[in-house]
């Protein structure tokens, strides 16, 4: 099957204007220069409105604004608070920046300091959505809503505590630090700015907290909501790829989920050529490819389980299927509950029997 890949890839610019040379100046790959761009449209508008609803709180402005950011900036942002964790943003003397996102603009979109990066970059990766990966899906049934409210439940109310008790456990003390200050900063700003104008700081900073963790473990399920039982540890088979979707261009590739975790420093620029490139991989593998949807409506459709337009948007890249029910019978084994056991505390389990 040939493929083709719209989804966004860099092409070499030499008609840079002045302001960009500068900004491509601070940073350690020019590739990177859209999040410059998001990181100046947030502080030019986001916070300067947001500090406007403190000071002068308007319904009429305040819930076209929250409509607005949370529809055309939560997910561009936390892409980039993704890709920035996994690769620095801008040059080591200019290393201070760096505290940006994750520190100033992060709190506006519902991320508390330093709590993506030690759950994400070192928790999630090492873990790799196996039995110790505090966000592993495997003992659920990923196509039923109420396995995914408890999973979501679970995170939303344990999931900081349980992420410390990692750190603890595995003597990773700095990073327990790290996320004990983040966490605990951001209820404790949230605690004195309620105090001074509840509507402000429910509409700017409490409600996007809750859009952006649930809308993490949704995305987090659609990532990982297709299991091979028999190889879980495999990328190919734990973990999707959607291709040609709008959410691509937005989310800078993010959809590129089994080639992120098979390298997870890859730029995101690079992600369509590596897929391109070792499509045989993928296919060898029975990886789970879909188009023109993303992890989000991945999820909506597994939860409804839509499973006949979820079929349709399967890409059956080793033409295995003669059959869309085939393709839903195929889908359905991969989404089903995996009981998993931890043999001892060294992260030795058994899947499905098989050890």
């Amino acid at each position: 099957m040939d493929l083709v890949i719209t989804d966004p890839i860099f092409v070499e610019r030499t008609d840079y204007n002045f302001f960009e040379r500068k900004c491509i100046s601070l940073i350690r790959d020019e590739r990177d220069l859209p999040f410059i761009k998001l990181c100046l449209r947030i502080l030019l508008f986001v916070i300067p409105v947001s500090i406007f609803l403190f000071f002068h709180f308007i319904w009429w402005i305040a819930v076209p604004f929250l409509l607005f950011n949370i529809a055309t900036g939560l997910g561009p942002f936390i892409l980039m608070l993704h890709n920035t964790s996994h690769r620095k943003l801008f040059k080591q003397e200019y290393d201070f920046l760096n505290n940006l996102i994750p520190w100033i603009l992060g709190p506006f979109y519902g991320e508390t300091p330093e709590t993506y990066f030690g759950h994400h970059i070192m928790m999630h990766h090492a873990e790799g959505n196996l039995i110790d990966d505090l966000s592993c899906t495997m003992n659920y049934q990923r196509d039923n809503f109420w396995d995914f409210m408890k999973y979501f439940l679970l995170f939303f109310f344990f999931g900081m505590s349980d992420l410390g008790y990692y750190f603890k456990r595995k003597n990773r003390y700095k990073f327990l630090k790290k996320i004990i200050l983040g966490e605990i900063g951001f209820f404790v700003m949230c605690i004195i700015l309620w105090h001074f104008y509840w509507q402000a700081t429910l509409t700017v900073f409490l409600l996007p907290f809750l859009i952006a963790r649930f809308g993490m473990m949704a995305g987090n399920w659609g990532q990982h909501a297709f299991i091979d039982a028999n190889d879980p540890a495999n990328s190919y088979k734990n973990s999707i790829t959607c291709i040609n979707t709008n959410y691509n261009k937005l989310c800078f590739n993010d959809g590129y989920h089994i080639g992120h975790h098979l390298r997870p420093s890859m730029h995101w620029t690079e992600m369509p050529t590596e897929f391109q490139k070792n499509i045989e991989k993928y296919k060898e593998n029975n990886a789970v490819i879909f188009k023109d949807v993303d992890f989000f409506v991945v999820w909506f459709l597994l939860v409804t389980k839509n499973y006949k337009y979820l079929a349709s948007k399967y890409v059956d890249i080793g033409e295995r299927f003669k059959s869309q029910e085939e393709i839903i019978v195929f889908l359905k084994e991969r989404v089903s509950r995996i009981l998993v056991t931890r043999v001892n505390p060294n992260v030795n389990v058994v899947f499905n029997g098989i050890r």
